[in-house]
């Protein structure tokens, strides 16, 4: 059974400077579990018939328009049915005045009302990406994550083969840290996972035969970053005599995280190869496939020229 991941709704309200405008005594453990956000226009005009009241429902101008030119009698009914539903949250955008019935019967059922300043279509999009974040699918994967030349690369490889040592490395070369031994990665889109490092280990690297080391203090607060977007996968394994091993990177491979096919390559390990400038090299060429050039294909396709193919 997949996991259902929450956010409480007095952590959002605070993250978005909303008005409490209504608060019922049970306000610190309201629970918002969806990132899907409504407007209620057609519940207003009474269907309910797909009604979901776990969605946070915000009232912008054309719901108050339509309430504000019912007769008194008719927008009380209009309101009580709403409200009555039990939506998890209403929030009026655009700063628009409460109704009073919507104030009076939100206290009687123990609904939040809140407001924003903001516009509909601006904290709309705003709330979702961020319930998106929130509330994503997750895993954590043993591995390193950085960040190089703006693409985020995840190392992968048994203990001891040099993730962590490689991304001190990097460090040191100006890139930055996100994750070390454990990645936690959020699907916060169809296209899209971020990766994150447990609040715990955040900042810190172990490295053997010294210990656990403070990236952020050791080398500034440039040296790391909270999330990033992971672009490429690199499955680091120890050099294998007589292994074939692409050497044209024609070969397209993808590594499945979450449902999503992620970019991978696979790099051997043995003495004397520099892991960190290997690496950058991989995230550059990585962004230059992603602008539409792939070196290898050109490759190819002069090689076959000069064959007369």
């Amino acid at each position: 059974m997949e996991e259902v991941y929450s956010i409480p709704l007095s952590k959002l309200a605070d993250e978005f400077g909303l008005e409490k405008v209504v608060i019922p005594d049970n306000f610190d453990s309201i629970l918002v579990q969806t990132p899907e956000v409504m407007r209620p226009g057609l519940a207003l005009t009474g269907f309910y018939e797909i009604f979901d009241a776990e969605r946070l429902h915000l009232i912008g101008n054309a719901e108050h328009r339509y309430l504000s030119e019912l007769s008194d009698e008719e927008r009380s009914v209009k309101i009580y049915n709403f409200i009555s539903a039990h939506p998890n949250a209403v929030i009026y955008t655009s700063g628009l005045p409460v109704f009073e019935e919507m104030a009076t019967n939100a206290r009687k059922f123990g609904v939040p009302i809140l407001r924003t300043k903001e516009k509909t279509s601006p904290i709309m999009a705003s709330l979702i990406s961020s319930l998106n974040t929130y509330l994503a699918p997750r895993i954590t994967r043993h591995g390193v994550l950085v960040e190089v030349y703006g693409e985020g690369l995840l190392l992968l490889g048994d203990s001891g083969v040099g993730k962590s040592e490689t991304a001190i490395e990097l460090v040191k070369r100006g890139h930055r840290l996100i994750a070390d031994d454990a990645v936690e990665i959020k699907r916060v889109s169809a296209k899209t996972l971020v990766g994150s490092a447990p609040e715990i280990i955040r900042h810190y690297v172990e490295l053997r035969g010294i210990g656990i080391v403070d990236v952020r203090r050791l080398f500034g607060m440039g040296a790391v970053k909270e999330t990033e977007k992971i672009d490429l996968v690199i499955n680091l394994e120890p050099w294998v005599q007589g292994k074939m091993y692409d050497r044209l990177g024609i070969d397209d491979q993808n590594f499945d995280i979450l449902g999503i096919k992620i970019p991978a390559i696979t790099i051997p390990v043995k003495p004397g190869r520099n892991l960190a400038i290997i690496l950058e090299i991989a995230a550059m060429n990585n962004r230059q496939k992603k602008m539409g050039y792939n070196t290898a294909e050109e490759f190819s396709k002069k090689l076959m020229g000069q064959m007369g193919v």
